[in-house]
């Protein structure tokens, strides 16, 4: 059985935090690694995680629990504002810092002629969850829709 997901929108939701949130911990530990907002967004996706990957080797095994599936299609309710909250806040008790530092910045001019804006491109990067976190919570709510009612419809013919 092989697992795919054929929709973009799941790119979105891999890219957003690995790249905006790491490059904002990672870079300006001093300032950010203390926010309570670090541990809101690590909580969130360390259980989503473990229940994303038991999903994953429990299908793959044929013998998905119940339970399992209904995590993964249930906790996300709570788990996934949790973890853009966290993300959020994160980013925005980065800014000053690295609007300060000029952090990941290139300015002109250079030799390529090209320049970028860090500070810009995180306050865009927030300003887009604003039309995609909708998009992406209320897909997985009619996944969830989906799956757990074909799953109770199937578990009463057993």
């Amino acid at each position: 059985m092989a697992i795919e997901d054929k929709d973009p929108r799941g790119c979105v939701d891999f890219f957003n935090p690995t790249s905006s949130v790491s490059g904002v911990r990672d870079s300006a530990p001093h300032m950010v690694q203390s926010e309570d907002s670090v541990l809101l967004f690590v909580i969130a996706w360390t259980i989503t995680e473990i229940i994303r990957y038991s999903f994953y080797t429990f299908s793959l095994l044929n013998h998905l629990p119940y339970l399992i599936k209904w995590a993964r299609y249930t906790l996300f309710i709570v788990l996934y504002p949790m973890g853009v909250s966290g993300e959020l806040l994160t980013i925005y008790a980065a800014l000053p810092f690295v609007r300060q530092s000029g952090l990941y910045s290139i300015s002109l001019p250079n030799k390529y002629n090209f320049s970028f804006d860090y500070y810009a491109f995180l306050i865009l990067i927030m300003i887009s969850y604003i039309p995609i976190f909708p998009q992406l919570y209320f897909h997985m709510i009619h996944q969830r829709r989906k799956v757990l009612s074909h799953a109770e419809e199937h578990k009463k013919f057993e």
